[in-house]
């Protein structure tokens, strides 16, 4: 009955008895940093356009000289970009005023770690000295991102950042809210597993962080669950 009451919620709307629930996740995902000056920013490739909209506008900012897109595809993304993640990034950004050469793209990353590992490759190979990154991803996949850098790279300075929409509107943008809570509850899980497996630094899971994680479970959001 309760998944029933979920699948029937307007479209582009959280359902009113997880929107708590939801809410404390995507609170918990948002590193909340201060956006400064860094050495290179680096867009994570998804299925949400949103990584390059804000790449573009934090370089048309100056806050970086240099764009690495990375990703190639998943089978969440082929559809929507079938020429690879990071090649539909750098086009949506040369649309946008970015110069080409300013762009760097990483073709072949398939996972957060992957994107980080290729990027730093990238830019060893182009001689381009980083002390700071800013690392741009969906709001909900900040936290993950953030511990990966800092076990991987950890020499460098790590800024979090996402194009900078509430959840509702963020919801309504991707078309899917089932999709967005599935992703939300599955990146919460990451955040404990990743660090168990030693992919990435630990990071503190709050008691209501997990309660509201345990609860989701329990309605069937569950499809993103390792």
């Amino acid at each position: 009955m309760l998944m029933n009451r979920h699948m029937s919620a307007p479209a582009g709307l959280i359902p009113d008895e997880i929107r708590a629930d939801v809410e404390t996740l995507w609170r918990y995902h948002d590193m909340h940093h201060e956006l400064r000056l860094c050495d290179v920013g680096i867009g994570l490739g998804s299925h949400d356009l949103g990584v390059a909209v804000i790449a573009t506008r934090l370089f048309h900012e100056g806050l970086f000289p240099w764009i690495v897109f990375t990703g190639a595809n998943a089978p969440t993304t082929v559809e929507r970009f079938p020429r690879g993640e990071a090649v539909h990034y750098r086009e949506y950004a040369i649309e946008q005023g970015v110069p080409a050469e300013s762009i760097l793209v990483e073709p072949r990353a398939t996972n957060t770690a992957e994107n980080l590992e290729y990027s730093r490759a990238l830019l060893a190979e182009r001689q381009i000295t980083v002390r700071s990154v800013m690392v741009m991803s969906r709001p909900y996949q900040q936290r993950r991102a953030y511990a990966t850098c800092k076990l991987m790279w950890p020499e460098v300075d790590v800024v979090c950042a996402s194009n900078p929409l509430e959840l509702d509107d963020y919801v309504r943008s991707i078309g899917d809210p089932r999709r967005v809570v599935d992703m939300l509850v599955g990146d919460t899980q990451r955040i404990e597993v990743y660090a168990e497996r030693g992919f990435a630094i630990p990071q503190e899971i709050p008691d209501e962080v997990r309660a509201a994680f345990e609860r989701l479970v329990a309605a069937g959001y569950t499809s993103r669950l390792i």
